[in-house]
């Protein structure tokens, strides 16, 4: 079902503050092959990209990573991510991602730099990031099995009222950390989002594989519930 909320994908909701500036190749080239690597993946598998029959033809998922000392305070720590409306992209380059050097979530601002501006999702990805130092990547994905069967699954939810890119769903992202087993979990349904799910963790094999596990427990299910068997 489509949540009532619903906007248009790939919208920017915060107050940007961002330097066009190419980004430090020496500094950011592997980091970014690394998530590139997941993204082709994640692109494959069709949880991250843009078609005409998906989502009023936006594109739709992200990808983040950590970049910087661990031990940044809250509000700056820094991360690399793919930049908005780039997730239907054959073959990105570092350009196609910037930085987020800092941000408030409160006051629903962020900084950042690059030759693009950073995605819709960047602000949920930040309230992540805050949730720990040990957290040092993420990825959003639209996945409808796992959307539709987060609960089965046991993926804790966001509140269907809730709107992506906002700071309520930054808050959220904190109650769910404190009043459910998100961080054993490592991903989350945005019940407000079609569609919308987020794993996360300190690597991104380990995020990527329990990502994958997940889907195979969707399609089980599925499977399972259809009776083909019988």
């Amino acid at each position: 079902m489509r949540p009532p909320n619903l906007a248009a994908e790939g919208v920017i909701k915060f107050a940007t503050e961002h330097r066009r500036v190419a980004l430090d190749s020496r500094r950011y080239g592997s980091t970014c092959c690394a998530l590139l690597s997941w993204r082709q993946i994640l692109a494959l598998t069709g949880l991250v990209g843009q078609t005409p029959q998906r989502y009023e033809g936006f594109g739709y998922g992200n990808v983040s990573a950590r970049v910087g000392a661990p031990s940044m305070p809250r509000g700056r720590r820094a991360f690399l991510i793919s930049g908005t409306q780039t997730s239907g992209l054959q073959n990105p380059t570092l350009g196609d991602f910037c930085i987020v050097e800092a941000y408030d979530i409160d006051s629903n601002r962020i900084r950042s730099h690059g030759s693009t501006l950073p995605s819709s999702e960047s602000l949920t990805h930040a309230a992540v990031y805050d949730l720990g130092t040990q957290i040092r990547c993420v990825l959003h994905v639209h996945s409808p099995i796992l959307w539709r069967r987060a609960k089965s699954l046991r993926i804790p939810q966001t509140a269907p009222g809730v709107a992506y890119g906002t700071p309520d769903m930054a808050r959220e992202v904190r109650r769910l950390y404190r009043e459910t087993h998100l961080e054993a979990c490592g991903i989350f349904s945005m019940a407000g989002h079609e569609d919308g799910i987020v794993a996360f963790g300190h690597d991104l094999a380990t995020v990527g594989a329990n990502l994958v596990e997940r889907l195979a427990q969707g399609f089980e299910t599925e499977c399972s519930d259809a009776r083909i068997f019988d």
